[in-house]
């Protein structure tokens, strides 16, 4: 069974930055594709940023590439979501999720979720 545990959110003023982490426990994340996505009030859940099977390459919504990234550590089976210069608009629940799947930004494609962790940027 594996079990994805989100932690590192909270309030942090516009310009800032925070990093979650995403605790992997059952099996290697490197055998998932590893994906964040985040929820607003009010909208649908959307794909953020991720890395393919076999911690590969990398993508990015267009909404944060540049100021986001996504990283692991094999050794700690954690992955990271870095996130800088933060703006308003950036808040949400934040949701780590593993997918079967080579890539995929579909939240459908996913196996696993987290149960999230809520990231609150001030203006």
């Amino acid at each position: 069974q594996v079990q994805l545990v989100e932690s590192g959110g909270g309030l942090v003023q516009a310009g800032g930055s925070l990093r979650l982490s995403c605790v992997v426990s059952g099996r290697a994340y490197s055998a998932y594709a590893m994906n964040w996505f985040r929820q607003a009030p009010g909208k649908e859940r959307e794909f953020v940023g991720g890395v393919a099977r076999g911690a590969g390459v990398a993508g990015y919504a267009d909404s944060v590439k540049g100021r986001f990234t996504v990283s692991g550590d094999n050794a700690k089976n954690t992955v990271f979501l870095q996130m800088n210069s933060l703006k308003p608009e950036d808040t949400a629940v934040y949701y780590c999720a593993a997918s079967s799947y080579y890539s995929t930004r579909d939240r459908g494609n996913m196996d696993y979720w987290g149960k999230g962790t809520l990231v609150t940027v001030s203006s």
